[in-house]
């Protein structure tokens, strides 16, 4: 394995995505890994296109995708995948809650040859976790206990942001979900994968508060609920 694709998908981060873009590029992979950098503008209205477009002059090997409109994380993520020619991907929320220093952890079951898909937990307890919302962290571990009791398996987050597959995975799913109902979608499907094995790491979590920008709402729990239902026990496939 040569290539890491890194998937960005980007709404009104004007702030944080030249950082975010940055921090990327700086980091160092084991393995010798090439990266490749895949950046969706999903309809910003700020100035996130300007900063995507300044750091694509500085760094032309960075694949940039802008939709017109906002079309939500599941869309962006449908048209990045359209684009990677790495052989593993993992998926890069641009607000910064994540850390690009941590995608190590999780290429080295998939590297030594352990893992297909690995998933980084914000609560198995490696590296800084900001201290933030109870109901917020309630309510995730409901959804991944949810989707647990379907899939059967044994996670400990299921909503995480960093989830890392090798490409052949991640290209043979049908993906439909537009936006944050993505992450209980492709859990769900890769659950169903003969002989796939998925692991765990723990990662850093620098999480934001509403002020900070942070978008997901009470609405897209539901929505998750929904999405649990819907691609394990009803007709989504």
């Amino acid at each position: 394995m040569k290539k890491l694709s890194i998937i960005i998908p980007c709404y009104n981060e004007g702030k944080l995505i030249g950082k975010v873009l940055e921090n990327v590029l700086q980091t160092v992979l084991d393995y010798k890994l090439d990266k490749e950098i895949i950046v969706v503008n999903d309809g910003s209205t700020d100035n996130t296109a300007d900063e995507i477009n300044s750091f694509s002059m500085k760094n032309p090997s960075v694949v940039i995708i802008h939709h017109p409109q906002n079309m939500g994380k599941g869309a962006s993520i449908r048209s990045a995948i359209e684009k990677i020619t790495g052989d593993i991907v993992i998926v890069q929320d641009a607000d910064w809650e994540y850390d690009p220093n941590d995608y190590n952890k999780l290429l080295h079951p998939i590297i030594d040859g352990h893992a297909d898909v690995v998933y980084g937990s914000r609560f198995m307890g490696n590296g800084p976790h900001r201290v933030l919302f109870f109901f917020h962290t309630l309510g995730n571990k409901f959804l991944t206990f949810l989707s647990n009791f379907f899939t059967g398996l044994n996670l400990t987050d299921m909503e995480t942001g960093y989830k890392m597959f090798k490409a052949t995975i991640l290209k043979q799913m049908t993906l439909k979900e537009n936006r944050f109902g993505f992450e209980p979608e492709i859990t769900a499907k890769i659950s169903r994968v003969k002989n796939i094995r998925i692991y765990e790491v723990g990662i850093a979590y620098y999480g934001r508060t509403y002020n900070d920008g942070k978008k997901i709402n009470w609405t897209d729990g539901f929505q998750a609920i929904w999405c649990i239902l819907k691609y394990n026990i009803l007709s989504g496939k």
